[in-house]
């Protein structure tokens, strides 16, 4: 693979940003105009109902993040001029036709311009309802795929998936496309238009029973998780990331596809500052329950290795790709994660997580600081049902004071614990399928890139992305628990 500049590949290009309101793309848009502010136009697309509403979000939940300060300062005598000349607000929907973009003299513009599509827009939820998912990160991957074929520019598409795509499996698992209709159970059986069929056919049955939206929701959310472990997937949002990639497969003809999958993506590691996180990631859902002291126990093999990688490094191998890869007809993957260069395993975790806050404790509204111990681990289902039933007999045998003296204080313990039990089984119920996980993902084609990237010389520290170079120690004590404590804890 040969890799020329990619700061001036970027040089005078128009890109297309699906999702743009989201963590990573963010970070993508701050990392391209920062790099090369001679890029021409970035058209982003937010979900919005007309240019006004996409407007305010684009400055109220994009460019007016502190992720920006650096580039607002380095841009600071024309910091307006310069985000009006190269940010162009999109108001749509990627689950609609020409991505839901009704302003058709826009429309038109995007399909003169626009060199690159780079499709992030996606919903994340484990348990999203079937139809939200389906429309999103199956049927709304093909609209964009759509849309990119009508841009009379177009170099390429990049689709940004996840590595979870792999389901449950074990072992090495490699960088390879998804063949139409595969599914994790080995049988060929998945007929996406069936899928649709079968949500769209649920969805008018509860309505004509007039079911609540509570209801409604309720129901479609467990259609997906079925039908997603129907064909062996664990949830509805890696099953319909996975459907997305079919169809970008299937469809693509002789547009050049990236598809990149990261891994489990983490706060920044150097760019353009270390430690900027945006919302509960997946391992911060543990280090917020843990440090504010609800998490005191956990279900999971301590020495499964948990993939996780930086988000800057996520986005400069995004930015890499589009270089290699551009007017290259071609459909490449890419796994962008840790497991295989440099592991980090949940037993690390647990230790930089009790060093640092026992060094640096969570301060409660009531001015107490929270202490935290060793968090308990159960490496079985088993262990944790057992465990879960000695919780609930001591929080019986408790109520048997309520009418004593120690009335408040059994209420109290009663209501506390309560809390904690279920705020562990709705993570127990949501991630699962990954504590006890037992892949690591092969990224031959990533490293390849990595080398290809290397050989430019003058580029190699400014496109970084080899997870080699991180020590894991120094990551999370240092960058990436106090950025969560500073942009995530609330």
């Amino acid at each position: 693979m040969e890799l020329g500049s990619i700061v001036q590949f970027l040089e005078n290009k128009s890109i297309l940003v699906t999702g743009a309101t989201g963590f990573l793309a963010k970070i993508f848009v701050e990392r391209i105009l920062r790099i090369q502010p001679n890029v021409k136009k970035l058209f982003l697309l937010l979900r919005a109902g007309d240019t006004k509403s996409a407007t305010q979000r684009l400055h109220n939940e994009v460019i007016g993040k502190e992720l920006f300060r650096v580039l607002r300062e380095k841009r600071a005598s024309d910091w307006n001029s310069f985000v009006s000349d190269k940010l162009t607000p999109v108001a749509g929907d990627i689950s609609c036709d020409d991505l839901g973009v009704k302003d058709s003299n826009l429309r038109e513009e995007m399909w003169r311009e626009v060199d690159i599509v780079v499709n992030l827009a996606a919903t994340t939820n484990f348990d999203e309802r079937y139809d939200v998912a389906l429309g999103i990160n199956a049927l709304g991957a093909r609209h964009v795929l759509d849309f990119a074929k009508k841009c009379v520019k177009i170099k390429m598409l990049l689709h940004v998936s996840t590595a979870y795509v792999a389901g449950e499996q074990a072992g090495l698992i490699l960088e390879h496309p998804f063949q139409m209709g595969e599914t994790l159970n080995g049988t060929f059986g998945l007929d996406i238009e069936e899928e649709k069929r079968v949500m769209e056919e649920r969805l008018d049955e509860l309505q004509s029973e007039g079911a609540t939206r509570e209801a409604i929701t309720l129901a479609m959310k467990d259609l997906g998780i079925q039908r997603a472990k129907m064909h062996g997937w664990p949830n509805t949002y890696v099953f319909t990331k996975a459907m997305g990639e079919m169809l970008l497969g299937r469809l693509k003809e002789n547009l050049p596809l990236v598809i990149l999958r990261p891994t489990i993506i983490s706060s920044t590691y150097k760019e353009p500052f270390p430690g900027w996180v945006e919302g509960i990631r997946t391992i911060d859902s543990f280090a917020v329950g843990y440090g504010k002291g609800k998490l005191t126990f956990f279900l999971g093999d301590i020495e499964s290795i948990i993939d996780v990688i930086p988000a800057d490094m996520v986005v400069n191998s995004m930015i890499a790709a589009m270089a290699a890869h551009a007017n290259q007809p071609c459909e490449v993957i890419y796994q962008v994660g840790s497991s295989i260069k440099n592991p980090v395993r949940y037993s690390n975790l647990q230790d930089f997580g009790f060093r640092y806050f026992t060094k640096n404790p969570w301060i409660n509204k009531d001015g107490k600081a929270v202490k935290v111990g060793k968090v308990t681990v159960l490496s079985s289902m088993d262990s944790f049902h057992r465990y879960m039933a000695l919780r609930y007999l001591l929080l019986l045998k408790g109520l048997q004071f309520v009418n004593t003296a120690f009335c408040q204080y059994f209420r109290g313990t009663y209501t506390d614990l309560n809390r904690k039990i279920k705020f562990v089984l709705r993570l127990i119920e949501l991630y699962k399928p990954y504590l006890f996980f037992k892949g690591v993902f092969d990224d031959l084609n990533t490293e390849k890139l990595r080398m290809a990237v290397t050989a430019t010389g003058a580029e190699a520290d400014l496109f970084y992305f080899d997870p080699q170079c991180i020590d894991w120690e120094d990551y999370f004590m240092n960058i990436h628990i106090p950025g969560a404590v500073k942009y995530v804890f609330k």
